[in-house]
């Protein structure tokens, strides 16, 4: 019995384990069956002890597979970032005095590790559907190496890796990621603007022979001229996504080394203008969104002067841009009212700029200093321009002359120059009066426009529309007004005459045609006498008897 009994202890003692190995066999079933629970397993072992650093690699090698398609590349990159982030907040991959060989090789294993991390994660980044993911995985793991990688007394920000994750975006097609990145980055932190300035500076100055890949231009653009939030003191700089430097002295410190970096990039966007079309795009915020970030806005000046020599429309959008380094700047450019009085061709009130070149007229010619046959020949040019311009120009050009005149009361002969010699009075009733005003001259100083007069202005007064010739008429009334606000003149088009036109109450009904001609264009043949139509008395048809009937 007893030996019988010790028997069945045994027994039962070699059962109990097979049971257990069964379930923990089964267990090991399952978690291989989920490859989330699979990756969480290996991520606790990894950050529970350093045995397990291995599945570092075997959790690298399953980021791959995110090119199939398949959910487990993107739930080890997620691993991943938790583990690194963690380990180098522990201070795994930093080295530190007293640390023997063997653990000095772990660290840099470590580092070779997070490395290759990160190139993976650039790779995503290419990756469409995935990108945003990848973006928000990659400036995590940059946040936490410019916390815990380096030491505590030195600040280092991680420029390397960002310029890597700039030239990845800029490569691509996306434009949501891209947005992503500035609206939840740049915009937001002081330091990640910095040096996304730095990191454009890189990329251009990183092409092979300055070839440019087909939509660089406009990838570069689009980014820097969203981030048009330049600081002006030193107390703006408050927001860094890395913590900032201690020094006072450092440069992410400093307001004039903020816009240094800016000036450099939209420098370096500007060295990849190979047509009109980008130069265009350039020139429309130069003065509002590129100018404030230069600390030597004298810079801009060949780009400038350039585009405002080379006329037309390149002219209108640099006009801007040349008027406020002449103000701020103090540039010479003695010939800038000459090339002005260029611009104003017949071209001028038909262009799509034109509203926005008569707001900057206005201000050109606001100083009561300029002499007043130079202001003279700008008014008459643009009286004899009206003439053939559409009626939504027509609208602003007397309002804007009747301002001229108040502000220079000495071009008002003009408008009432009267002829007192009999002689002349006696050629000029015989003749008719000659127009002194030199029209193909290109100096206005040299047009003798102050010696003419603004007979223009009475053509319009006749105008078919009726909206034209009432404006047209406050230059022959008194001037009791001080000023027309322009604002309330310069953006009418077709459209909106069209729109007052119909909104109009109709008082008394237009006249029309009361009687229905039977024949058009050919002679009555009929037995009672019609006066024919005046196409029929002045061209023969051919075809008499032959009438076309109207019904």
């Amino acid at each position: 019995m007893p030996a019988s009994s010790e028997k069945r202890k045994r027994s039962s003692a070699t059962e109990k384990p097979t049971k257990r190995r069964r379930a923990s066999s089964s267990s090991s079933n399952d978690e291989s069956e989920d490859p989330n629970a699979k990756i969480l397993l290996m991520e606790q072992g990894i950050l529970e002890s350093r045995k397990n650093y291995n599945d570092i690699t075997v959790l690298l090698s399953t980021v791959d597979e995110f090119s199939s398609g398949k959910p487990d590349g993107m739930l080890a990159a997620v691993a991943l970032c938790r583990i690194f982030v963690r380990l180098l907040a522990q201070g795994a991959l930093t080295p530190k005095k007293g640390l023997s060989e063997k653990e000095l090789v772990v660290v840099n294993w470590l580092k070779d590790q997070f490395a290759e991390y990160k190139t993976k994660l650039l790779s995503i980044l290419k990756d469409e559907d995935l990108a945003t993911t990848a973006l928000t995985l990659s400036m995590r793991s940059l946040k936490a190496e410019g916390e815990h990688l380096y030491t505590k007394d030195e600040y280092m920000f991680p420029r390397a890796f960002l310029r890597e994750i700039m030239a990845t975006l800029l490569a691509s097609d996306n434009s949501e990621v891209v947005q992503a990145f500035v609206e939840e980055y740049a915009e937001q932190f002081d330091d990640i603007r910095y040096y996304t300035f730095n990191s454009v500076k890189y990329v251009v100055d990183s092409l092979p022979d300055k070839h440019v890949p087909a939509g660089l231009f406009d990838e570069i653009f689009s980014l820097l001229s969203a981030l048009d939030g330049v600081p002006e003191s030193a107390e703006e700089l408050e927001d860094f996504y890395v913590p900032k430097p201690k020094k006072k002295t450092h440069s992410l410190r400093n307001v004039n080394q903020h816009k240094k970096q800016g000036q450099e990039a939209w420098l370096a966007l500007m060295s990849l203008v190979r047509g009109k079309d980008q130069r265009k795009q350039l020139l429309e915020v130069i003065s509002t969104v590129i100018a404030p970030w230069f600390t030597q806005p004298e810079l801009l000046s060949d780009f400038l002067t350039s585009s405002y020599e080379t006329g037309g429309s390149m002219s209108l959008l640099a006009l801007s841009g040349v008027f406020y380094l002449i103000q701020e700047r103090n540039l010479d450019y003695p010939s800038f009212y000459h090339k002005l009085y260029s611009l104003l061709d017949r071209d001028i009130l038909h262009s799509k700029y034109r509203s926005r070149f008569f707001r900057l007229l206005d201000t050109f010619l606001g100083s009561t200093h300029l002499p007043a046959a130079l202001v003279a020949s700008f008014i008459k040019r643009l009286a004899r321009l009206a003439l053939n311009a559409p009626p939504s120009a027509i609208v602003f050009v007397t309002p804007w002359i009747y301002n001229l005149l108040k502000r220079h009361p000495s071009c008002t002969f003009m408008i009432h120059r009267e002829t007192r010699d009999p002689e002349i009075k006696k050629h000029t009733k015989e003749h008719g009066a000659e127009d002194p005003f030199l029209a193909d001259e290109t100096d206005p100083m040299a047009t003798n426009a102050i010696d003419s007069c603004l007979w223009e202005l009475v053509q319009l007064q006749s105008h078919y529309h009726p909206n034209i010739a009432t404006i047209s008429k406050i230059i022959s009334e008194q001037f009791t007004k001080q000023s027309y606000n322009m604002e309330d003149f310069l953006d009418h088009s077709y459209a909106t005459l069209l729109e007052g036109e119909m909104s109009k109450e109709v008082k008394k009904g237009p006249v029309i045609e009361f009687q229905i001609p039977k024949k058009v264009f050919l002679p009555h043949d009929g037995p009672e006498p019609e006066q024919d139509n005046l196409f029929v008395r002045l061209w023969d048809f051919g075809g008499a008897g032959q009438g076309t009937e109207v019904a």
